[in-house]
């Protein structure tokens, strides 16, 4: 069972950039009551300091890892390549020119056996990664269960708003 506050999600980032973006992520899943911990680690600048949080991670109470990262954006993949917990991959767009596909399909062609659950390129998949995260840990928490549930509930009835502020 999950607590009322909990950091059983890591949100890691490749750069201190990222962070704009991954802001929505943090955010999302601080309103289903999840405080994540957060971190900057770069699968190619410090991929020893990677493998040690992918390792260690589940022995430090995360459940769930969310990797985001730009251009080759192999964090997801370095960091699901050294745990057995879930990793959700946020393809971020970059300075590459390719306006994140470079990053999106570098988080999603993942070899077999080394699955990285992959979400949109930017803020709509930062903040999908976490509401993702909520409903895996929502399998073994009432509560988180029925804060999903109201969250479902209220983006149906700001839909049904906005299509009756339109008749």
């Amino acid at each position: 069972m999950v607590s009322e506050k909990t950091t059983a999600v890591a949100v890691v980032m490749g750069s201190d950039s990222d962070m704009d973006v991954m802001q929505n992520c943090v955010e999302q899943l601080s309103y289903f009551g999840i405080e994540p911990v957060v971190r900057i680690i770069s699968a190619h600048r410090t991929p020893q300091i990677a493998a040690e949080f992918a390792q260690n991670a589940a022995k430090n109470g995360i459940k769930v890892i969310i990797a985001a990262a730009g251009m080759a954006a192999h964090l997801a993949g370095a960091l699901a390549a050294k745990t057995t917990l879930p990793v959700i991959g946020v393809p971020l767009v970059s300075s590459s020119g390719l306006e994140g596909i470079d990053a999106l399909l570098s988080t999603l062609q993942m070899p077999p056996g080394v699955p990285v659950a992959t979400m949109a390129i930017g803020k709509a998949g930062a903040k999908n990664a976490a509401v993702f995260a909520a409903q895996i840990l929502a399998l073994t928490d009432k509560n988180l269960r029925e804060k999903l549930s109201d969250f479902k509930k209220a983006q149906e009835k700001k839909v049904i708003e906005k299509d009756s502020a339109l008749q």
